[in-house]
């Protein structure tokens, strides 16, 4: 009880404060801190303690460590004789357990001290177990300078893990701690050297270890001079130290390799922009098997204090550009809006005030949705934005861990597809990741902490095939990480056949027929003003993600997604994924073929002659039959149209007409296209018009617009323009202001006349019996 007492009094000392060490995930050191004293003392792990270290240390510090209780009794009295008679080597008897009492607890040494340290050394014998007090002794022990512990000068001097050593490499370590202010690896190596082959002959003697392996050693030259501490990954290693600030350990899922060449050609990449106006990149490298990053560099270079090299480019959030286009298109296919070949009108619309262009600033009428995709065209994907619904596509970023847009869902409208948010590299490349591996998503891993350490344990059991060690638990991580399915594998499929097209704008000049071009699927981004440049790409096992700009937010011209983003993605991937199997995607069993009409991408309807097939997903994608061409009834000399109610019974003809959308119609003809419009119905007709079977399509206001304010000078002449959308069959239209007639007009005429203040409602009616109402409100000052 007495003793229990004295322990509870007086407690260990705290353990060592250690230097924060990121590992690679094969357990190679990655990234090396300061500990908080400014000493470089990296936990040297119970693993790394090889046989030869121990038996070099035991048999030179502490022959009987294994077999006393702290305090060798034997060694003391022979050591009180030395001392006393003045005979041989004047010594303390300090076991290795005294040792590390004496640097837990640095103290002048005194007898009533080296009392002390036996009473430590005994209860720390009591607390621990032989190997954890060696294990103690091999992270305390000084190495000259601010370096303790024998990993800590093994890497430093021989940029080796202790397990990685060579037999004369141990020996040298483990003969400095006695005199670590004389023998300085770097600057006494002779005399180390001499030093430590007289320790391994002394080894021979004792049958340590093998004659032909102390041989051997003392034949190895000693060529140790001190190196910096590794620094790969600078912006990960900070990140995941701070996020487990107690864990002097931390073992992350990149792999070595991968993550210098990426820093390397990161670097050396936006080296060669400079003179551009574009200072910084950041690159992501996501295993789609196992969901963990192989390769992770924040920036260009962490020590350019110019371009604020130590800003985290993964983790800044910045306008996405186009990159989430993908994404919605693969929500519309799974909700039976699009398929490839369907085409949508690619004009100028106004879609409630919000006037989007696209990035060349022509339109093209009409384009099929994987043309939409693969030129990245706005307006159409805005169109269908509006048709998807904004709040189910920002539901769906929020599933994917899309944080920012998370919290500016409410605010978020139309403009989101276009970069109209805010997003991360980080977030964006797991989106991606999600589309390679048939819509799955599943958070990023950066660390693997215990409970998945015990996972993968369980699943070792289950497996007998499954290995171990750090580099095993990030091969299996997939099996543990859950999943969840933004998208389903048909649509993931399909948006991946298009982004893999090679025929596109966004190709990089010179790699048209260039081998160089990897075989991926990829996508680009440029956002507002030329700030950021995106390119992610990915094929079965990795998925890339690139940005590329200015952490400042300044914009350049030369800054675009393909020019600029894309050549290092392609640089990536022939450097870190060349030898990947040449496996691609194969079509889900959900999906299959039909024939749609070559004008429309709509199933054929009666007049269809031109063909061609696209997939579908059965019972999802629309089944609407195409109407782009309608049979109408019209005199012979084609100046009129009939209905089936006024139709003669002689002296007419049948002949097909254009039945594009009205808005389509209305830019083919601003733009002088060829376009053709139904005769006018039958003057003589008695029926009222709409009520021939075949209304066409609706009637629309494009200007002014609906539940807009709008502010006059009342000294001004202004006036507003009048102009709508009517389908072909229309020939004239007729606007009303506050219910009182205006004028009338032709279908594609523009009227313009000066509106009264407050509130007022304009209308519009065609000739076919149509009409529409808007309400605007209208100010002078």
């Amino acid at each position: 009880m007495i003793l229990f007492g004295l322990d509870w009094l007086c407690p260990l000392p705290p353990a060592p404060r250690y230097s924060p060490i990121v590992l690679a995930a094969d357990g190679t050191v990655l990234h090396a801190f300061l500990n908080p004293t400014q000493k470089w003392r990296m936990k040297t792990e119970l693993a790394e303690i090889t046989p030869a270290l121990q038996q070099a240390i035991i048999n030179k510090e502490d022959r009987y460590f294994r077999y006393h209780f702290g305090v060798n009794p034997v060694a003391i009295l022979q050591a009180a004789g030395r001392n006393i008679f003045k005979k041989g080597r004047t010594t303390g008897a300090s076991t290795i357990t005294m040792q590390v009492a004496r640097l837990l607890e640095p103290k002048e040494r005194t007898f009533g001290n080296k009392l002390l340290e036996m009473l430590r050394a005994t209860q720390l014998e009591a607390h621990y177990s032989k190997a954890e007090i060696l294990q103690l002794y091999l992270n305390l022990v000084p190495y000259g300078g601010n370096i303790e512990g024998v990993k800590s000068a093994a890497l430093l001097y021989f940029q080796q893990p202790p397990d990685y050593l060579s037999l004369a490499q141990t020996v040298t370590l483990a003969i400095i701690p006695n005199q670590p202010r004389v023998l300085v690896l770097g600057n006494n190596n002779d005399r180390i050297l001499a030093e430590r082959n007289r320790w391994l002959r002394q080894f021979r003697q004792q049958h340590l270890f093998p004659n032909q392996d102390i041989e051997d050693a003392i034949n190895e030259p000693l060529d140790a001079q001190r190196h910096a501490a590794p620094t790969l990954a600078p912006h990960l290693a900070r990140r995941l130290v701070t996020q487990f600030p107690n864990q002097p350990i931390i073992h992350s899922t990149l792999r070595r390799n991968p993550q210098a060449k990426a820093e390397d050609l990161t670097k050396n990449y936006v080296r060669r922009l400079r003179e551009l106006g574009i200072s910084q990149a950041a690159v992501l490298v996501v295993n789609n098997h196992t969901r963990a990053v192989e390769a992770y560099a924040g920036s260009a270079d962490f020590q350019d204090a110019a371009g604020s090299g130590q800003v985290d480019g993964v983790r800044a959030i910045r306008s996405p550009g186009s990159t989430l286009k993908p994404f919605l298109y693969a929500l519309a296919v799974d909700r039976g809006i699009v398929t490839p070949k369907l085409k949508l009108p690619d004009v100028p619309t106004n879609f409630n005030g919000f006037r989007p262009e696209n990035f060349d600033k022509s339109c093209a009428g009409e384009v099929t949705v994987e043309r939409a995709l693969t030129y990245s065209l706005n307006i159409p994907a805005v169109r269908v934005l509006a048709e998807v619904g904004v709040p189910v596509f920002t539901d769906k970023l929020r599933a994917a861990g899309f944080k920012s847009v998370a919290k500016a869902a409410p605010r978020l409208g139309l403009s989101t597809i276009l970069g109209g948010c805010g997003a991360t590299l980080e977030e964006l490349t797991g989106l991606y990741a999600a589309l390679a591996d048939g819509g799955r998503y599943a958070p990023l891993t950066l660390a693997l902490n215990e409970e998945l350490g015990m996972r993968n344990e369980e699943l070792k059991r289950k497996s007998p095939s499954a290995s171990s060690g750090p580099k095993a638990r990030a091969q299996n991580s997939s099996f543990l990480i859950p999943h969840s399915s933004l998208i389903s594998p048909a649509a993931a499929f399909l948006i991946t056949d298009i982004l893999a097209q090679r025929t596109r704008p966004d190709l990089p000049m010179g790699y048209q027929n260039s081998r160089h071009l990897p075989k991926i699927a990829w996508k680009t981004g440029t956002s507002y003003g030329r700030r950021d440049a995106w390119s992610i790409g990915y094929n079965q096992d990795y998925t890339i993600g690139v940005w590329v700009g200015n952490f400042s937010g300044q914009g350049s011209p030369a800054l675009t997604g393909a020019d600029v983003a894309s050549p290092l993605l392609f640089d990536l991937f022939n450097t870190l994924a060349y030898n990947s199997p040449n496996r691609w995607a194969v079509p889900p069993a959900t999906l299959d073929f039909r024939l749609v009409c070559a004008e429309t991408g709509l199933v054929p309807g009666e007049h269809c002659p031109n063909q061609l097939i696209d997939y579908y997903l059965p019972g999802t994608s629309t089944a609407r039959h195409c109407e782009h061409q309608k049979e109408r009834l019209i005199s012979a000399d084609g100046t009129i149209s009939y209905c089936r109610a006024c139709m003669p019974a002689a002296g007419f003809r049948r002949q097909l007409f254009p039945n594009p959308l009205p808005e389509v119609l209305a830019f083919r003809e601003a733009q002088g296209l060829p376009s053709s419009r139904l005769p006018p119905h039958n003057p003589a007709c008695q029926l009222v018009r709409g009520t021939d079977g075949s209304a066409g399509a609706a009637l629309a206001i494009t200007s002014p617009l609906d539940h807009a304010e709008y502010v006059l000078d009342r000294h001004d002449k202004q006036q507003m323009l009048l102009s709508c959308a009517a389908g072909s069959e229309v020939r004239q239209v007729f606007w009303y202001v506050n219910d009182r007639f205006l004028r009338a007009a032709a279908a594609t005429e523009r009227v313009f006349f000066r509106p009264p203040s407050g509130t007022v409602k304009i209308s519009c009616a065609d000739d076919h019996g149509r009409n529409v109402d808007i309400q605007l409100q209208v100010a002078e000052l």
